[in-house]
């Protein structure tokens, strides 16, 4: 397989951990600070392309109304679950993300794998074996260049997206899983320090945009070996 020459940038949080904003506001952040233009000069990143799982693509949106939207009066099942995920990543990573890395894009992207491993794994309980099996089969090997977890009490985040009004079947679950997905994101991060980097969520959102920022000029730095001048 060619290598790929984009970046693979993933938000990954319990609910209401502010992972869509952030994402945005380093979207205008790209722009505003320089890196997009420093590095179109210098060959690198043609587009920056955002994206989320599930529903990155036209098939993974309709993947993601039957896992996300109301509750029919058939359960979904666990493993059910945790198969749709599997297919939604699929179409993702073959028609989406190869595709854009391959053409030098940065991609940022709204939860990945470890998304799969803290939910159904740690908080529904499935096989953790059988998870990265799946996510292997699902992506053909392609991990994150960097996963920014926006850490944050699942009590804290779980308050948030209530307070939003209509809340979808995950954020529907009791609080108890939500505490074991938290915890799911912690074990992944003491696992993968090289790849996962703790954002502090509970202060104000302009100081996650800021730790957010520091991060990801220093990745840039590296990466491509250049800084951005405003």
């Amino acid at each position: 397989m060619k290598e790929k020459q984009g970046r693979l940038i993933v938000f990954e949080g319990v609910e209401g951990s502010g992972k869509s904003t952030q994402l945005r506001r380093l979207q205008q952040w790209f722009i505003d600070s320089g890196w997009q233009r420093l590095l179109n000069a210098a060959g690198h990143c043609p587009r920056l392309i955002l994206t989320r799982e599930p529903g990155g693509t036209e098939l993974g949106s309709r993947i993601r109304q039957l896992l996300l939207g109301d509750q029919t009066q058939e359960p979904m099942q666990d493993r059910a679950e945790l198969l749709l995920y599997a297919a939604d990543r699929a179409q993702h990573v073959d028609g989406l993300l190869k595709p854009g890395l391959a053409e030098g894009a940065i991609i940022l992207c709204d939860r990945y794998t470890d998304s799969t491993v803290a939910y159904q794994g740690y908080g529904r309980g499935l096989d953790l074996d059988l998870i990265h099996r799946l996510n292997q089969i699902a992506t053909r090997g392609l991990e994150s260049d960097l996963t920014l977890w926006l850490d944050l009490d699942a009590a804290v985040g779980l308050a948030r997206t209530r307070q939003r009004g209509t809340c979808d079947r995950m954020e529907q679950a009791d609080l108890a899983f939500h505490q074991r997905v938290q915890q799911g994101f912690a074990i992944l991060a003491q696992t993968y320090p090289q790849r996962i980097v703790r954002i502090d969520a509970s202060r104000p959102e302009f100081e996650v945009a800021g730790q957010i920022q520091t991060v990801l000029s220093q990745r840039f730095e590296a990466w491509y070996g250049m800084k951005a001048r405003r």
